[in-house]
């Protein structure tokens, strides 16, 4: 391998998470009350209604995708019976219908935000670069779940995957990285930069989700009527009870 190689593929991955922990860090030290997604439904609500929802549960599916496709072995799916055609059918329906999802969703997110002013007067430069690099991995990952899944031209299991997980343990397979297709790298060096922009823009606000709300005691509320008490005030008159 040359030393351009090394470089990305084993350099590279752990600037990336240094910069994104660090980044984290000086984020919630100094910029705390700046950890927000600085709110416009107050400005524009209709096509807000449409596009977030569309954007935030297509990113969801397109990240667990991306979980499956790149912790779970290839073994493991195979002890379970699950073959390469169906793998690969699954990733293609699921992951192009979560790609497009998202896709849209960002898109009428950039249109809302370009169209509308008082929205688009509050958009910084920051997220000019953040939404033009989100695209872009967008764009990236859809094309290569595509051309991956419909062709099998190439099975990402064999090479960005045990470069993925080798990362973590200190391992990272450069050389299975390096046999990968253009398409897979070219996505792979486009989602490295967006986790690297991640902590400084108003993506952050991912790491902030009420994910207390879901283990919150539960709020009991009881009907007067459904316990056979009667009112302390009588109804006013003309009302039907």
């Amino acid at each position: 391998m040359s030393w351009a190689e090394i470089a990305l593929w084993v350099v590279t991955p752990y600037l990336t998470l240094v910069i994104l922990v660090g980044g984290l860090l000086w984020r919630h030290h100094y910029d705390r009350f700046g950890w927000t997604t600085r709110s416009s439904e107050l400005y524009e609500s209709r096509l807000l209604r449409i596009g977030s929802p569309l954007f935030h549960f297509g990113l969801l599916f397109v990240i667990f995708g991306h979980l499956f496709g790149l912790v779970i072995p290839e073994s493991w799916t195979d002890a379970i019976g699950m073959s390469e055609t169906v793998y690969h059918a699954i990733a293609l329906i699921v992951g192009g219908v979560a790609g497009v999802c998202t896709l849209a969703g960002i898109a009428l997110l950039i249109y809302r935000r370009r169209t509308t002013g008082p929205v688009f007067m509050a958009t910084t430069k920051n997220d000019k670069l953040m939404y033009v690099v989100l695209v872009a991995a967008l764009l990236a990952g859809l094309m290569t779940t595509l051309l991956s899944s419909a062709f099998q031209s190439h099975d990402y299991r064999q090479t960005v995957s045990p470069w993925f997980r080798g990362i973590f343990v200190l391992q990272p397979d450069s050389a299975a990285m390096v046999r990968a297709p253009w398409t897979f790298k070219l996505h792979t060096l486009v989602g490295m930069l967006l986790i690297m922009l991640f902590p400084f823009t108003r993506l952050v606000h991912a790491f902030s989700a009420p994910v207390g709300y879901l283990f919150r005691p539960y709020v009991v509320y009881r009907s007067r009527a459904a316990t056979g008490r009667q009112a302390v005030r009588a109804p006013r008159p003309g009302w039907d009870r």
